[in-house]
């Protein structure tokens, strides 16, 4: 077993992580003074010390300090003048505190599996910033799960189960996707809401303590599981009902509950198609209604975020449903009325306003919060929005446009046209 005095440069050379997400504009500010210390990250598996190589048990062996959950702690063997913390709760809120004592020592975390796959690796490269941070890598549960069910990477989705609502985005005959558990109660809260949007008939695997000894699994279908399981697991699906909805924008308007302040279908189409969703951007949806633009956004990729405004408290309670309805439980939403509610929000890649265009101050504080290649999208209905969009289009350019749907109605015994309301789109791409 590795000693106390073990080298201390074994895990020198090891890859760093980035602040640069893949496909992300999102960039970590540092959250922890500069002079902070290096915080070695390793990950663990079920099958806790004999698993780890040798630069894990050199890194463990030569710490000053181990964090880790108490059952990760429980799988190290003693090692003398070591002090071994837990993580503190909340975990993001917590930690600059924990770190902030901790400068000058050697500091160990320990995470489950990969650390930067849904782990607490990418919470500290948050706090700390990527050259005070290394990672040495376990075999994650994802790939353990893959290799047990004999499942490529390409053919499954992974969710993180802070919510199961999550599950729903991915809702499509045949999809493969693991869920990452939050503790035992997950497989039975992921069972009923299967089973509630029609996907009963998904065959369920529920993999506890997997590379451990007391590895188990359970299969079963949605409609039929009863548990146990242990509070470590991943639930496999193969999932299995009716397709309820795309990922191209344009959901059916009767996909959301609202009060008929919601942007319609093809507007909202023809909305997200210049509002332009890319990974890990982050829209603010203004005047959000029912949530309709925001929701879209985000069902676009699931690293696309976004933050609905809305003045209204029985709306903004609606979204905050809408959102979950359609899996993506991750949207915020901002109960108050812009300009003002939007002055603490971080900083969008793209805006969408559909409605509040009566306070003139309102298009130009969105426009002020886009940064290089922003894109910003509006909506106006009234003689008196349509003024605005057309003073900002002949001071800014961009795209002006006069939207009319018609549908297919009854017309006595025939059938005719029913015009809805028109509605003017302004559109705007600031230069890259």
């Amino acid at each position: 077993m590795a000693h106390r005095n073990a080298p201390r440069n074994t895990v020198a050379g090891l890859c760093r992580t980035h602040t640069d997400f893949p496909g992300s504009s999102r960039r970590y500010p540092n959250t922890v003074p500069a002079q902070a210390h290096h915080v070695t990250v390793v990950g663990i598996g079920a099958d806790g010390w004999d698993g780890l190589g040798e630069p894990a048990r050199a890194a463990v062996a030569a710490a000053d300090v181990v964090i880790g959950a108490p059952r990760q702690l429980d799988l190290l063997p003693p090692i003398d003048g070591q002090e071994r913390r837990g993580w503190p709760s909340p975990l993001r809120a917590g930690l600059p505190a924990l770190l902030d004592g901790l400068t000058g020592r050697r500091v160990v975390a320990l995470a489950s599996g990969d650390p930067l796959l849904s782990g607490v690796g990418g919470t500290l490269i948050e706090l700390l910033g990527a050259e005070r941070v290394s990672v040495i890598p376990a075999v994650s549960s994802v790939t353990l799960a893959r290799a047990a069910l004999g499942w490529p990477a390409e053919s499954v989705a992974v969710i993180r189960a802070g919510d199961v609502h999550a599950v729903l985005r991915e809702l499509a005959p045949g999809r493969r996707v693991l869920v990452l558990s939050a503790d035992e109660t997950t497989p039975a809260g992921l069972a009923a809401l299967l089973v509630e949007h029609g996907y009963g008939a998904s065959r369920m695997t529920v993999l506890g303590d997997l590379g451990g000894r007391a590895e188990s699994r359970l299969d079963s279908t949605a409609a039929s599981y009863a548990g146990p399981a242990p509070r470590l697991n991943i639930v496999a699906v193969e999932l299995d009902g009716p397709l309820p909805a795309g990922w191209t924008a344009g959901l059916p308007d009767d996909a959301y509950d609202h009060d008929g302040q919601l942007t319609k279908r093809d507007l909202r189409a023809s909305a997200l198609a210049r509002l332009a969703p890319a990974p890990g951007q982050l829209l603010w949806d203004v005047g959000a209604g029912a949530g309709s633009v925001g929701i879209e956004w985000m069902r676009a990729h699931p690293s696309c975020r976004a933050i609905a405004v809305e003045a209204d408290q029985t709306r903004a309670q609606r979204i905050s449903g809408n959102a979950g309805k359609l899996g993506v439980p991750a949207l915020r939403v901002v109960n108050g009325r812009a300009p003002g509610a939007l002055a603490d929000l971080p900083a969008p890649d793209a805006v969408f306003i559909g409605g509040g265009l009566s306070r003139p101050e309102l298009l130009a504080a969105c426009l002020t919060a886009l940064g290089s290649g922003g894109r910003l999208v509006a909506h106006g209905v009234t003689l008196e929005s349509e003024a605005l969009l057309a003073a900002a289009y002949r001071e800014h350019g961009g795209e002006l446009s006069r939207i009319q749907v018609e549908h297919a109605a009854p017309l006595g015994s025939f059938t005719g046209w029913k015009p809805a309301r028109a509605v003017t789109q302004w559109a705007l791409t600031l230069p890259a």
